[in-house]
């Protein structure tokens, strides 16, 4: 696989300020596959320099026609998208089907989306004797995370172009081979130099000299939500604009009366999914007393179909995690859980294979809110099934964290399911396997974030107002 030996800044490849590298580990077989620059603080400067440059023509560009560069965007993309795909597979480890159509098809599809809001939406309004115009905020800092690392920079540098920024964006180290990809691909669609960066390099160098860069005007931020507070921290000593999306520790509900076997398979493949690493993951099952141990039993069937295995290979439904790093912090996870009481039904520390950064996909029964394995966000394969005693119970077991990212409902009826969904502290709702929706809003309550992602609320985290008075 090629790598790039420099980074997209003002519409060209250059070499970094540094001599440093990052090596980009295949997380099944441990090998090095590519080697990135190690951007620095004169990397991130240079970068933000071509951005500032960029924005008034990009600003003045009519709609209409940063919809027709996004639109050559997802053209590029979609040309590509078998070799993205690949490149997820190998850097992150994602299974070859999921990588595809989640990882890839998705956020290509999102994109495209894109470019039919900006051409529509309404930058301009009238109140009264006022017209009030909806301009953009300036120049971007997009950071983002590995674990979807091509949907997290669309859910970014999308609505930032449609609304008329320009940006630099700082993919995680762990996954930077796909920012690569998408910097080509921005090339190729032509976008104005400067319009898009792309710096790779450490959090802690490259991304907080991002962050604190007094030529930033607004940060996008997904990841920790312990980062999350350091970033908030510095862009709020800066007086700049800031969107955090961060961490989750998302219930689904089962309430009596729902299809018990239908919401556990569903609740299942929720958390398997991507081998764990997902923000908005159903990582809590929460089930009432009288059908508790049936829907243990049904968990522990459905996890038996999991197969885990070599990403690259058909049937593999659940790869490594991303590093090793990370797989020692979800088998502590696991071991905790075990200490603290939690009944191991499947799954456990032990390696499932022998190389690689592989987590056994684990099910615990008998867990109570006060196990840590509850309360923090785990990052891999793991679910945890509590039990409650009646609605109320029910209610205050979902909303017993610090987290309000997601969550499920499973009822009987819609409505039913609709009226416990209000009770829940979190800022979105999947009732009865409700489709994900890329149109609507994402994002969370408490330390889960600040700001909304996707369609029209997306857009508008990159748009600051003023208002004529007539």
């Amino acid at each position: 696989m090629k790598a790039h030996d420099a980074m997209y800044i003002g519409g060209q490849w250059r070499p970094a300020a540094a001599a440093d590298t990052i090596a980009v580990v295949n997380p099944a077989d441990e090998r090095i596959i590519a080697e990135v620059p190690a951007g620095t603080a004169p990397d991130v400067d240079a970068a933000v320099g071509a951005a500032r440059e960029a924005l008034p023509g990009w600003a003045a560009t009519p709609p209409a026609a940063r919809a027709a560069f996004l639109g050559a965007l997802h053209d590029a993309m979609a040309r590509r998208g078998e070799e993205i795909a690949r490149t997820v597979v190998a850097e992150l480890g994602a299974p070859a089907r999921f990588a595809r159509q989640v990882q890839t098809r998705a956020p290509i599809a999102a994109l495209a989306a894109y470019a039919e809001l900006a051409a529509a939406h309404p930058f301009e309004e009238r109140i009264a004797n006022s017209t009030v115009l909806h301009e953009p905020v300036g120049v971007v800092a997009a950071i983002t995370p590995w674990n979807y690392p091509v949907s997290m920079i669309v859910g970014k540098v999308a609505p930032a172009l449609a609304a008329g920024c320009t940006l630099v964006l700082k993919p995680a180290e762990d996954t930077p081979l796909s920012a690569q990809l998408f910097g080509e691909c921005a090339q190729a669609a032509g976008l104005p130099p400067g319009v898009v960066n792309v710096v790779t390099g450490h959090g802690r160098v490259a991304g907080e000299a991002l962050a604190r860069h007094e030529g930033v005007d607004h940060v996008s931020f997904t990841g920790s939500t312990s980062v999350g507070r350091h970033i908030g921290a510095l862009a709020g000593g800066a007086v700049k604009s800031v969107s955090l999306e961060l961490g989750g520790k998302s219930a689904n509900v089962i309430l009596p009366g729902a299809d018990l076997g239908r919401a556990v398979a569903a609740g299942v493949g929720h958390v398997m999914a991507n081998s764990g690493q997902t923000c908005y993951a159903w990582t809590r099952m929460l089930v009432h007393a009288a059908h508790y141990e049936e829907a243990v039993e049904l968990a522990r069937r459905e996890l038996g179909a999991y197969r885990v295995g070599d990403p690259a290979a058909d049937g593999t439904r659940v790869g490594p995690v991303v590093s090793a790093r990370q797989r020692d912090r979800v088998r502590g996870y696991i071991a905790r859980g075990v200490e603290e009481g939690a009944r191991l039904v499947a799954g456990g520390t032990e390696p499932p294979r022998p190389t690689g950064y592989f987590v056994a996909p684990t099910l615990f029964a008998d867990v109570t809110t006060d196990m840590t394995i509850a309360q923090e966000e785990i990052f891999g394969p793991v679910l945890s099934v509590l039990r409650y005693e009646d609605e109320e119970d029910a209610v205050r077991i979902a909303n017993d964290t610090v987290y309000g990212l997601h969550g499920g409902v499973w009822a009987s009826t819609e409505k039913e399911a609709v009226a416990f969904a209000r009770r829940m502290d979190t800022g979105r709702v999947d009732i009865n396997g409700g489709a994900f929706n890329t149109l609507a809003p994402f994002g969370g309550w408490k330390q889960s974030g600040v700001g909304r992602e996707m369609g029209t609320y997306g857009l508008r985290a990159y748009l600051q107002t003023k208002s004529l008075q007539l």
